[in-house]
């Protein structure tokens, strides 16, 4: 991650750029950065629910966000209003920056999903992965995104993505 190192407590505003689509915005509190990661946390920024199929996300749901400097992804904990485990969505992204009081990632269409039991695991987007023609304008960021979404997935089905939060 380019850029300011933030302090714990600090508001920001996330912005996941999303290509061609609307870019994303939404406040966060800094919860750590040590220099490669950052954590923040931030509720669910839609007033209404999204139903996935899998998971739903609802008003009310608090996202622990983590961030590094050194890793094409970002890994989201996601609990209910009560505090209850739902489970972790990953988004492959290009290295994020921070400049300026936000946090800006490049999100590149591919996700992962595991549910709070470690059960379910759930590559996600890659048809509008392929679509976006990322491979065609810059092959060697694709690659890189692919071997992102491998890297996340043997992670969640060795069990150690949780132990990568705890840095």
């Amino acid at each position: 991650m380019t850029g300011e190192r933030l302090r714990a407590g600090e508001e920001v505003t996330v912005r996941l750029v999303k290509g061609e689509r609307p870019e994303v915005r939404y406040p966060a509190t800094v919860v750590d950065d040590d220099g490669v990661r950052v954590v923040v946390r931030a509720p669910w920024a839609k007033p209404t629910t999204t139903d996935f199929g899998f998971v739903r996300f609802e008003p009310g749901d608090v996202f622990t966000e983590h961030y590094w400097r050194d890793r094409w992804y970002s890994v989201k904990e996601v609990r209910d209003a009560a505090g209850a485990l739902k489970g972790w969505y990953c988004d492959v992204t290009r290295l994020p920056t921070v400049a300026e009081g936000s946090l800006v990632t490049e999100d590149l269409d591919l996700d992962l999903w595991l549910s709070a039991d470690g059960k379910h695991i759930l590559r996600l987007d890659e048809d509008e992965f392929a679509e976006s023609g990322l491979a065609e304008r810059d092959p060697s960021a694709a690659r890189r995104a692919e071997r992102a979404l491998d890297e996340l997935e043997l992670l969640a089905r060795a069990g150690e993505l949780t132990g990568l939060l705890r840095g």
